[in-house]
């Protein structure tokens, strides 16, 4: 990780350059999710080629813009479109757009993604808001290196989602009569899909969910010392004992059909977040 706060600071003042606010909130949408972002008010438009050392993202429906504005009245920026893992990339670039947030002050992180869903209660559609994680991916993001400018060497892990937040995000699912859980996500590297026996092996470890994101970036969330909340959507169901045939673009398609959902959610925690500001 040495030379990774340079780049970071590098990153942060080109969009300050842009848009010299100071962000309360941070959100990554994922995979059919992009437009979520059509609730911020925007002041900015950033393409991640536009900003220095933020990868462009290759993933199917990742469009790479970083998007300034407001948002439910909070100042906010949004990275529309994530980085991954399979796609080639350093988990320590893929978790960048989170180091970027932090410095340029944001202090909450919403991680949202679509998911697998191993809970056969599931049903494609609905929203989980996540609990724990179980990092099963092959790296760590935070493996070499220790910079203590960006966070500890041994940053704790019991609790890496924000309990206050999650309430908030589930007691909205709930006023607007969705689907909602809360539930375990387990992160595998992809870019293939499991096996019905690594599906039944992740359900038996006590995942709810599978993916190939967002815990590397709760990690990182984490060791900077974001809160973070994380949403889920079940775009397909992964039930190892009644099989069905995995298609990235059926994924995607699912999770657009649920983003009025996912952005219902996250205004109603964008105006938590505001009135908590205004008492302070």
């Amino acid at each position: 990780m040495e030379g990774l706060a340079e780049r970071v600071a590098q990153a942060a003042t080109a969009v300050r350059a842009r848009w010299p606010k100071r962000p309360r909130l941070a959100v990554v949408l994922g995979s059919g999710l992009g437009g979520v972002a059509d609730s911020l008010a925007l002041d900015a438009e950033l393409p991640y080629g536009e900003v220095p050392h933020l990868p462009r993202p290759t993933a199917l429906s990742h469009r790479g813009r970083l998007l300034c504005g407001r948002l439910a009245d909070l100042p906010a920026v949004v990275f529309q479109g994530r980085l991954h893992l399979y796609e080639g990339y350093a988990l320590a670039e893929a978790t960048l757009p989170v180091r970027l947030a932090r410095a340029l002050g944001a202090e909450v992180l919403i991680l949202a993604n679509a998911a697998g869903g191993l809970d056969p209660r599931y049903r494609v559609g609905d929203i989980v808001v996540l609990d724990d994680h179980i990092h099963c991916m092959v790296a760590n993001p935070l493996t070499g290196w220790n910079d203590g400018r960006l966070g500890p060497r041994f940053p704790d892990m019991s609790a890496p989602y924000d309990r206050a937040l999650a309430a908030v995000a589930l007691a909205a699912g709930h006023r607007g009569g969705l689907r909602i859980w809360s539930g375990v996500y387990a992160a595998v590297s992809g870019p293939a899909y499991e096996t019905r026996a690594e599906r039944r092996m992740l359900r038996r470890l006590g995942a709810d969910l599978v993916g190939m994101s967002t815990v590397p970036e709760a990690i990182v969330a984490a060791h900077a010392g974001l809160r973070t909340l994380a949403l889920s959507v079940v775009t397909n169901r992964a039930l190892p004992d009644a099989p069905e045939r995995d298609d990235a673009a059926e994924v995607v398609l699912a999770a657009g059909a649920a983003a009025q959902s996912v952005r219902r959610i996250l205004l109603d925690v964008a105006a938590e977040l505001a009135r908590e500001e205004e008492g302070e």
